[in-house]
Parts: C-alpha cells; structure tokens; sequence
C-alpha cells in the first residue's frame, strides 16, 4: 500500500533524532531543470509567477539563487521533518521512531511541484512551487505538462497493489490515474452540519494528517484496516463510500 500526501507551503525544520540516512530525491534531476528556469526569474517576476508578498517573493528568490546542488545534511532536511502546516501539524512526526520512519519511507509519498515525488527522507532545500503554477517551461506552459508521465512511472516503479490518495486535487492531477498500476482509493473527508454533508477544506487537511498518522503508527498495509479510523470523531459512512472511495464524516452537530 502507498500513500500519497501534498506538500505544504510552510516549512521548518523539526529536530529530530534517528539512525536512518537521508536519501535523495529520485527525480531531483528533473527538479533541477526546473530551478534553473527559476534562478533567471527577478523578485518581481516570481512575486507575478507565485502570488507573492514582497516579502515571500525575496525569501523564494533567495533560494532559487542559492539553491545547493548536490543537496547534502549540511544544506538539506528530510521532507518529512521539513513541511508543516494543517496536515503535517496533525502527523506525530517529532515523536515516530525509526520503525515508524522506516515504515513511512516505504509507503508514504509526498507529490512536490518541484521534486516531483518525494519520500520521507528525501533531503529538500526549502521552496515555494505549487503544482497549479502556470511556469513555462520545455514541456509546455505548466508543471503538469512539465513532469508528464514521470510521477506516474515513479509511483508504478514502486510496485505496490494499492494506493491510497490522500493528496489534495491540485496535486493528484500530477499523477496519470488512467496509467497507474495499482488499484486506487480515494479517502474523502466531510462534515455534517445542520444535516448537511459538506466538505471544509481545513477540516480535511488535517484529517488526511491524522489518517497518514494512523497508517504509520499502525503499520497499515491493508485498506480494510483503514475503515476503523475513529480519529478526531470520524467514522467511516457506509453510504457514503463506493468501491473507489472511502469516506469518512464528522458530526458537527454533536458536542
């Protein structure tokens, strides 16, 4: 079974204790092409390309100028210590211990704009790329265009039976569906209120934390074991499920 998480915009580094090595990400080369159409970009042009404060626009520029290669412990971080935010907020991170770790980095993968797809341990430089940006680039107008077919063949190159999406759609739109060879499964998140079935965005982030979480803390390799996630008072509805996707409800309306 593999996982699939998004990235997050914020980063910091947590400091965290382990015997296992850091690794590379597998398709840095490709991360690379990438960072070199940004390094001839001014600060405006990435505050335009991005959305950016000037402040962001600054700090993104930097990097992008000073972006180490090769990426080593010296100037890099494990993804899994660096992103924060909703999800990774709502992931024991600073506590899993090797096992956990060594689970995560074998079924756990998080899909980047700018490394493509990353494994827990991967070493990152700190960036800012969303996966909806509209960068041009050799491939064409977009990072969808630009990354093409090679998330999917990473994914397929790990031979797992199942995936399971936990990513956002901006970022799964990355991944060739139609072309994986693994049986996928959606795992949606939604509330209830006033009777009323809905999805709130921050609500699912962190929910799709928690279920990464438990996954890793449990060692779940099987999808059946995923229905008795209860964290943060969700529960799998039935009726709401379908054979590609497993959704799970959360009853506001119940104090």
């Amino acid at each position: 079974m593999l996982v699939l998480l998004s990235p997050s915009k914020k980063l910091d580094k947590i400091g965290h204790k382990t015997s296992l090595q850091p690794t590379q990400p597998a398709l840095l080369n490709d991360g690379a092409e990438l960072v070199d159409v940004l390094k001839d970009f001014t600060e405006k042009d990435i505050k335009n390309l991005m959305g950016l404060s000037d402040n962001l626009a600054n700090l993104n520029f930097e990097r992008y100028q000073n972006f180490p290669l090769p990426l080593t412990p010296s100037n890099a971080h494990p993804a899994i210590f660096t992103f924060k935010g909703d999800v990774y907020d709502n992931m024991d991170v600073e506590h899993y211990n090797d096992d956990d770790l060594s689970f995560a980095q074998k079924h756990l993968r998080i899909l980047s704009g700018l490394y493509g797809v990353l494994r827990p341990l991967d070493l990152i430089h700190p960036y800012r790329l969303e996966m909806g940006t509209k960068l041009k680039n050799k491939n064409g107008a977009n990072l969808y265009s630009f990354w093409g077919d090679k998330i999917t063949k990473k994914l397929n190159a790990d031979k797992e039976e199942v995936i399971v999406n936990l990513a956002s759609q901006e970022y799964f739109k990355a991944v060739k569906k139609q072309n994986l060879n693994a049986r996928l499964l959606t795992v949606d998140f939604k509330q209830i209120k006033g009777g009323k079935t809905k999805t709130i965005g921050l609500m699912a982030k962190r929910a799709r934390g928690m279920m990464a979480d438990f996954i890793i803390k449990n060692k779940l390799t099987n999808i059946d074991a995923l229905k008795d996630f209860t964290m943060g008072g969700y529960k799998l509805n039935s009726e709401l499920s379908t054979t590609d996707t497993m959704v799970f409800t959360l009853n506001m309306d119940i104090a």
